[in-house]
């Protein structure tokens, strides 16, 4: 059943899953993330949690990255969080993309699961 304590918690995670991005605040993401976490990462390539950190060991800060058109469905124990977002890339364009990311109620509090990103 949807609450809106769960709603909130969701809209939080998802606010701080894209901060954490684009600080890179890995702390954040070991934290969050489940052990059994997995990820398809933009180029196609499926990674689990280590993989998925190791992403942001080379990058830098993002620029004016943020979700736009954020829509969580909950699902029981599961939740969906469907986004799309926009940066702004080492060179000065934009970028843009969407994601998914799921989550399971586990031990009393949310942790993502797995997620799917996609660049256009």
């Amino acid at each position: 059943m949807e609450s809106a304590d769960d709603l909130a918690t969701l809209r939080e995670l998802n606010r701080n899953y894209v901060r954490a991005a684009a600080e890179p605040d890995l702390r954040w993401y070991a934290d969050n993330l489940a052990d059994d976490y997995r990820a398809t990462n933009p180029d196609g390539s499926f990674v689990d949690k280590a993989g998925f950190l190791a992403r942001f060991k080379e990058g830098g800060p993002k620029k004016d990255y943020e979700p736009v058109d954020v829509n969580i469905r909950i699902l029981g124990d599961v939740a969906l969080i469907h986004s799309g977002f926009v940066d702004r890339r080492p060179d000065g364009t934009v970028g843009k993309g969407r994601y998914t990311d799921i989550y399971a109620r586990r031990d009393g509090r949310w942790v993502c699961v797995c997620a799917h990103f996609v660049r256009y």
